[in-house]
Order: C-alpha cells, then structure tokens, then sequence
C-alpha cells in the first residue's frame, strides 16, 4: 500500500519547517501533524487548564476546542482554533498559529 502525504500545501510546508528544526519537541510535532486528518488530536481548554501554569506556552498539534475555562495567562499554538475557543483564550493569554511556535523554547505538548 502506498504512503500518502498531506494534501494541504501550507500544512507540508509546515511539517518540512518543523523538522528541519534541532529541538526534537519539533521533529515530534512534524511527525504528529504528518498523521492522518481522522486521528489527529482535538484538546478542550478544560485540559489545557488543567496541565498549564501561569506564563506557560503550549503547542496543540491538532485543533483547539471550547469546553472549559481559562483561569491564567498562558500562550496557545495550534494548527487550528474552534471560535468560540479562540476567544475564550484571548481574553486571559494568546491564541496563534503553530508556526509561530518555530525557534521557541519551553514549550508544552498537549494533545
């Protein structure tokens, strides 16, 4: 059976910039966001809250979701943002894109 990429030409040029990054949090994220579509991972702010402090940057290799509360500051990238998630989370911190997450560091994986 043949290995298909992904489609998407912006999500390829992603994935080619994230591995060709040194830290190995990167090169896991390239390989994360190389997945299929129908298993990649979908995180809740309820989670988000729950394994962050205060300040903390995350990375969400997948999509972010609405359920939950923020309840600090924290800097959230994703591939992609429900809206209402979006909004809940810039009220309290940050919501971008996850390729301004490249040549970061302290960075959490959540998913």
């Amino acid at each position: 059976m043949r290995k298909t990429k992904a489609t998407d030409e912006n999500l390829r040029a992603l994935i080619n910039k994230l591995s060709k990054q040194k830290a190995p949090v990167f090169k896991a994220l390239a390989m994360e966001l190389s997945r299929p579509r129908r298993i990649r991972r979908e995180v809740n702010l309820l989670r988000i809250n729950r394994f962050t402090k205060a300040g903390d940057s995350v990375v969400v290799p997948g999509k972010v979701l609405s359920l939950g509360e923020l309840d600090h500051k924290v800097d959230v990238f994703a591939l992609g943002f429900s809206t209402a998630a979006r909004e809940k989370i810039n009220k309290v911190g940050r919501a971008s894109p996850l390729e301004d997450a490249l040549g970061k560091k302290g960075l959490k994986v959540i998913g």
